[in-house]
């Protein structure tokens, strides 16, 4: 039986001639064994400006676009739309989509690091119910968030929740005072500068 490319929207959405985003292969879809699952919140200046939240789940990223970004008050209940799955490879991706090509702006590492499963259940089975909840081990955020799916048919809508933990802080504001990749060091406008020099 012929098994479904998990990754076919995101390439059928891609030309790989024009844009530098990884294409993905077999090989990348698989994280080396005993290693602990990665998440990547990319910050994506597109028509708009928002945070592509990411988490490795069964050899795809997992993604939802948070136009307001992550939130380290638990108070904060942040937006998050369901995106196609990404290729593992695009975990460390930065640089500028070409105008006219899905996406199209420019893209940063804003966190990374690893994370861990806090539900009994996998962690792709938890999403597919609609409840999952990890603890972040990134550079800028960690401790407990909890993804919710809300409503039904086409009212479907995600939330992305700080949990209430030691690791809460309301009174930070990361998303505007930490706004350089945690890979390159540099701003938005620097990674587009960098991709505009070749």
């Amino acid at each position: 039986m012929e098994t479904k490319d998990p990754l076919a929207e995101y390439r059928s959405k891609r030309n790989f001639s024009r844009t530098r985003e990884p294409r993905g292969t077999a090989s990348s879809q698989r994280s080396p064994q005993g290693t602990q699952p990665r998440f990547v919140i990319q910050k994506h200046k597109a028509s708009t400006l928002h945070y592509d939240f990411r988490l490795e789940v069964d050899g795809v990223l997992k993604s939802w676009a948070v136009p307001k970004g992550p939130s380290t008050n638990p108070r904060e209940k942040r937006l998050a739309m369901p995106t196609e799955d990404h290729p593992i490879d695009y975990i460390d991706f930065e640089g500028t989509i070409p105008e006219n090509e899905y996406g199209a702006g420019t893209v940063l590492v804003w966190d990374i690091g690893p994370y861990h499963n806090l539900k009994q259940k996998p962690i792709g089975q938890a999403i597919e119910e609609g409840q999952a909840e990890i603890w972040l081990e990134g550079k800028k955020l960690q401790g407990g968030y909890a993804l919710l799916r809300t409503g039904k048919g086409n009212e479907v809508r995600w939330l992305l929740i700080k949990m209430k933990d030691e690791k809460a802080d309301a009174r930070r504001n990361p998303v505007s005072t930490e706004p350089r990749s945690v890979i390159s060091g540099h701003t938005i406008e620097q990674v587009k500068a960098k991709a505009e020099d070749g």
